[in-house]
């Protein structure tokens, strides 16, 4: 073999691992791009899941002929609005994900003024269906806590991999962008005043 053919077989060589490696990398931010899609899904089906509930929480409550109106058209109407937000899978931009986030706030705030509410209203408090649909709510405020810090560790494990070198050049080059966090509510990191 002259030193002419061996150079060219070296470099075909390295061009084919380099080729190799790409798509070994692409394909891997693809599995992980996956990973945040399908934590996504699991914590819209949460948030649903929280908004079938509340019809029923509703109409239990209505059943209570003094209680305030304004507050149940509050949770009918915050509930209209987290619903009404949808953000495509692909297209989780911190923008989106605080877009979403804060129309699902909204309906935390008003379910929150609803059982504050009820604590006025003993014989709603000893209700069967009404107990029973709150330990549901919780239920679910429960699952859409552990289902936020699932989308969020898959986010992180999958911003860092198209931030860092050399998953980086490959993300670049390939299109894959950064997706967005669900965050703490602006102000949380207060506790609340309890007055007595």
């Amino acid at each position: 073999m002259s030193k002419g053919t061996i150079t060219t077989l070296v470099i075909v060589g390295a061009i084919a691992i380099l080729i190799f490696w790409m798509f070994g990398k692409y394909n891997g931010l693809v599995v992980k791009e996956e990973k945040v899609n399908n934590e996504w899904a699991d914590v819209e089906g949460q948030y649903q899941r929280r908004a079938d509930l509340i019809p029923n929480l509703v109409n239990t409550v209505k059943g209570y002929a003094d209680f305030e109106q304004e507050t149940l058209t509050g949770v009918i109407e915050a509930r209209s609005k987290a619903t009404s937000v949808q953000i495509d899978p692909t297209n989780l931009t911190p923008d989106k994900v605080q877009q979403f986030q804060q129309a699902q706030e909204g309906l935390s705030s008003a379910l929150s003024r609803l059982l504050v509410v009820v604590e006025r209203y003993p014989d709603l408090k000893a209700n069967q269906n009404f107990l029973d649909l709150q330990a549901q709510l919780e239920g679910t405020e429960n699952r859409i806590q552990i289902a936020r810090q699932r989308f969020n560790s898959s986010v992180n494990d999958y911003n860092a991999s198209i931030r860092t070198f050399p998953g980086n050049v490959v993300a670049g080059i390939t299109g894959f962008e950064r997706k967005g966090y669900f965050e703490a509510a602006p102000g949380s990191e207060k506790a609340p005043e309890v007055k007595f």
